[in-house]
């Protein structure tokens, strides 16, 4: 009896092993539960999230007929790359009759200060005119008594009077008239001149617009535009897609967002790339509204047969550009959105921007280059003219 006591407790001891395996299984999948339950109070997480980014859509600033295209679709730009060339012909047609408008503007204002010397001595002479008559009309007046002239004569002389006195007023008139249209003023800024310089500084422009740069450094992902196709201010011709700038845009329910706080971390994984490229983030701004209050059509719940139904609200969401660099995100992309709401220090909404929301380009900053130096040219030109060609004549021989 004693020697089979040992084999029968043999296969008690093997039969335990399961069951503290599956102890220990139930004990670890309580504690991952726990663990889970845990970190997921202190995290949001959404997968109704898209990428998103600026739109740039290349309109033309002037009216013209398509002669060049440069880049198309998938292809990447450079800030200031010549995209879309409009035929410059007449662009340059009115550019030419700018600049001889404003030569022709010039000559006739320096005409106007010509006339006004003119006309000063007119009336110097009008002057001398008028103080030869009066002292003509006193002499024979003091001749009179003494039969020294007639009165025929004396008659003649108050007539001279009377006329010179008209020629100098006429002459003192028309000083005036000329001496109010150049008051205050020289050549170069009278504003005859200056309306000439300005339609000169349009039609440079013009003609300048007529090559239709890239504002952004990105890729087309439109092009709308066809050669031999007019185009006007306003017409697409492309979009383009600076990549270096891209965001999500993620749909919380409203019941998720009593946590969500600007400036939160963020984790986000693109469906692109899949779990195993994850961009670190930030939590940048709740929009104040739903996203059915913001559509074209509101939904009008004032009816018999309402149903409630749990809203969303845009959250924005930055990346981090070094992220984007090394792995770039498109418009529209699908994301999975895990935000860290452990900190609720900082604030749901605020007056104050949480990322620069500037946007600008100096794509076009050239655009007036050389015209200064053009109605300067212009100007001068046009002024010494008369002196140039003074010199340029030949001395007349006395007769």
């Amino acid at each position: 009896m004693s020697a089979q006591q040992p084999a029968d407790q043999a296969p008690a001891k093997r039969n335990r092993t399961p069951l503290i395996i599956l102890a220990l299984v139930v004990i670890a999948g309580a504690g991952l539960g726990i663990y889970y339950y845990i970190a997921g109070l202190n995290h949001v997480t959404t997968d109704d999230a898209y990428v998103d980014g600026n739109l740039v859509r290349l309109t033309p600033q002037v009216s013209g007929t398509v002669v060049g295209i440069n880049a198309d679709e998938t292809q990447f730009v450079q800030q200031g790359q010549l995209l879309v060339q409009l035929d410059p012909r007449d662009s340059e047609v009115a550019l030419a009759q700018a600049k001889a408008s404003l030569g022709e503007t010039v000559r006739e204002v320096a005409q106007l200060f010509a006339n006004e010397r003119r006309d000063a001595a007119t009336v110097s002479a009008q002057q001398i005119q008028f103080t030869q008559t009066s002292q003509d009309l006193a002499r024979d007046q003091s001749l009179v008594e003494a039969h020294g002239v007639s009165a025929e004569t004396l008659q003649h002389d108050q007539h001279a009077q009377s006329s010179a006195r008209a020629a100098l007023e006429q002459a003192q008139a028309t000083l005036a008239a000329t001496r109010a249209a150049i008051s205050g003023t020289t050549p170069q800024d009278h504003p005859r001149v200056l309306q000439a310089e300005a339609s000169l500084r349009n039609a440079w422009l013009a003609a300048a617009r007529a090559r239709v740069s890239s504002p952004v450094s990105g890729y087309v992902v439109r092009r709308a535009v066809q050669l031999g196709q007019q185009v006007t201010p306003g017409t697409e011709m492309l979009a383009i897609v600076p990549v270096d700038s891209m965001w999500i845009d993620a749909n919380f329910k409203e019941n998720q967002l009593s946590g969500l706080r600007i400036g939160q971390p963020v984790k986000v994984s693109a469906d692109m790339y899949g779990s195993h490229v994850e961009y670190h983030g930030k939590l940048l701004g709740l929009t104040a509204g739903t996203g059915s209050a913001l559509a074209v059509l509101p939904a009008q719940n004032a009816s018999g047969n309402w149903i409630k139904i749990v809203q969303r609200l845009p959250v924005r969401i930055g990346l981090d550009p070094k992220e984007l660099e090394q792995h770039p995100l498109f418009l529209g992309l699908s994301t999975n959105i895990d935000v860290d709401v452990h900190n609720l220090d900082g604030a749901a909404i605020s007056k104050q921007p949480a990322w620069p929301s500037a946007l600008s380009t100096d794509a076009y900053a050239a655009q007036d280059a050389g015209v200064e130096d053009e109605i300067r040219d212009i100007v001068s030109h046009n002024l010494a003219q008369p002196a140039t060609m003074a010199q340029a004549m030949p001395a007349r021989s006395a007769p």
